[in-house]
């Protein structure tokens, strides 16, 4: 199950390293003032465990949040599904949305659950749901078309990758946190994955990224090779050196 989690804030960072240190004056100077000190929230110290992958710590600063807020739920929620714990999870998201029907965070991680289960129509379902709510979200577009992949729609995948880049150019490469929206980045047929994506990248004019990721699908044996050379979406790349070497190549599939 792999998949993007929340992260501690800047704003909590900047807190923690403004915590006052020992120094180095000397004896008789007078100390000079430091940094006002900060207090944390429950949800901040949560957000901190949550970075420190200590996810029990997580849960109950999270539970000391307001219980009637759908934000609370949510952040629980991702907090059990991070440790395995889909059930927890999945009560605790559904907590959240009884509370605010149209919160498309926790729709969609209820979606991401669906997924971890293989259940990808009803994983379709949430995240086409959410999407009524929050139709600007390159993550949930992401994740639809995901669910769209492993159901082997593959040009309904397109759409929805298309969409996400769109929306955002960076949403395959970031790494980090889409603050309390799960972004899945589990799939079985990765080849042909990357290459779907190596495609959007070139018809976007990323070459560099579409360089890389059809290495990575070349890497990992796929069995569309021979179409490459004549698919359109490479039309722009056919004469770059490196896409030439890059089709002549022999790869040990990982």
């Amino acid at each position: 199950m792999r998949f993007r989690t929340l992260c501690i804030s800047v704003f909590v960072v900047a807190a923690i390293q403004a915590q006052p240190t020992a120094s180095s004056f000397a004896p008789n100077a007078p100390a000079a003032p430091g940094p006002a000190k900060v207090d944390l929230t429950p949800e901040m110290r949560g957000d901190i465990f949550m970075a420190r992958k200590m996810y029990r710590e997580a849960v109950e600063m999270y539970q000391q949040m307001s219980q009637t807020s759908p934000i609370t739920w949510n952040k629980v929620g991702i907090a059990y599904h991070q440790m395995g714990q889909l059930n927890l999870a999945r009560k605790n998201y559904e907590r959240s949305i009884k509370l605010n029907p149209n919160y498309s965070e926790a729709i969609n991680n209820l979606g991401t659950v669906a997924y971890a289960e293989k259940n990808y129509r009803r994983a379709v379902n949430h995240y086409k749901k959410a999407l009524q709510f929050a139709s600007e979200s390159a993550s949930i577009h992401s994740n639809l078309g995901t669910a769209y992949f492993a159901r082997k729609k593959y040009e309904m995948a397109a759409v929805e990758y298309q969409r996400a880049l769109e929306l955002d150019p960076n949403v395959f490469e970031n790494r980090g946190s889409q603050g309390t929206v799960l972004q899945e980045r589990s799939v079985t047929e990765r080849a042909k994955f990357h290459f779907q994506l190596a495609k959007l990248y070139a018809k976007g004019g990323q070459h560099e990224r579409a360089m890389q990721y059809l290495r990575k699908a070349l890497e990992e044996g796929l069995t569309e090779r021979d179409k490459i050379a004549t698919d359109e979406a490479f039309q722009a790349l056919r004469d770059y050196p490196e896409f030439q070497t890059l089709l002549k190549t022999e790869f040990r599939a990982l």
